[in-house]
């Protein structure tokens, strides 16, 4: 199969750490903020171990033939700033999650391959919710929750580039944003009980993001029933598409992330939840 991450930037010869990201960003407002995260991710200051893509299993019993199996490729943590030593798991709006995933080759998951990823993940975290309110758009809450979750990696015994979940809400791909233009959809940040608190949702606008979001990119490439295929090819199709969405199909799929990933009218015209 072809390298899946041939469009991934490579890291800079001096990366840059999460802390001094922190640094960089503490007193800025959220619209340059939101410019400095896409630019170092494009950059490539991703932490090296979010590029050792871990392979997901889903399947479907269509009601006549044979079963469908497909094996997706993810990221195994949420899209993070920084360093293996130092890095920030950095939430961001639709617009910047849809540039760097059409960028390198990726997309935002569906909801049915969030529920995958959970239920196959080696390490479960457990959701920190935050005081609500303005503040949950900050840096400082970013710092905070960031902070939360490797206290519990720490007590949990995360080995770096294990799949782990539970800890985020995911930024995610629906048929609905396209009837819904302007707007994003998240779901997940499963309990332990492995039932999620953020049902599909699409009550913000695509410039909002909190301290509780997190991107977890998919490749473009999936194997079904062995076979590689485009995820857009297999999201048009009528029987296909349900091994990847509970939606049955996309077929705009392509259309959506890239009409998302052109350029953000966040702090223009449109902006706020």
């Amino acid at each position: 199969m072809a390298n899946l991450l041939f469009k991934m930037p490579l890291s800079p010869p001096k990366p840059l750490t999460g802390s001094e990201f922190l640094a960089r960003v503490w007193p800025l407002d959220e619209r340059t903020r939101e410019r400095v995260i896409l630019k170092e991710c494009l950059d490539g200051n991703i932490p090296a171990f979010l590029k050792k893509l871990t392979p997901v299993r889903l399947s479907y019993q269509p009601p006549f033939g044979k079963a469908v199996t497909a094996t997706i490729f993810v990221m195994p943590e949420y899209l993070a700033i920084g360093t293996d030593a130092d890095f920030l798991r950095i939430p961001m709006n639709l617009y910047s999650a849809a540039a760097i995933a059409s960028h390198m080759g990726f997309v935002l998951p569906t909801r049915k391959i969030v529920n995958a990823i959970y239920e196959q993940a080696k390490f479960h975290f457990a959701p920190e919710p935050m005081t609500p309110g303005p503040q949950m758009r900050s840096t400082g809450y970013y710092k905070t929750h960031n902070e939360k979750i490797e206290d519990q990696a720490r007590a949990l015994g995360v080995t770096l580039g294990a799949l782990v979940s539970g800890h985020k809400k995911d930024v995610v791909l629906t048929g609905l944003l396209g009837l819904n233009p302007g707007k994003i959809a998240i779901f997940g940040w499963h309990r332990l009980t492995g039932a999620p608190i953020q049902p599909l949702s699409l009550v913000h606008g695509a410039c909002y993001a909190d301290y509780s979001h997190g991107i977890r990119l998919v490749s473009e490439t999936v194997l079904v029933n062995g076979a590689a295929r485009s995820i857009y090819d297999v999201m048009r199709d009528p029987i296909l598409s349900h091994v990847l969405s509970d939606e049955g199909p996309i077929p705009n799929l392509r259309e959506i992330l890239d009409r998302n990933a052109a350029d953000s009218p966040c702090g223009k015209s449109v902006s706020g939840p």
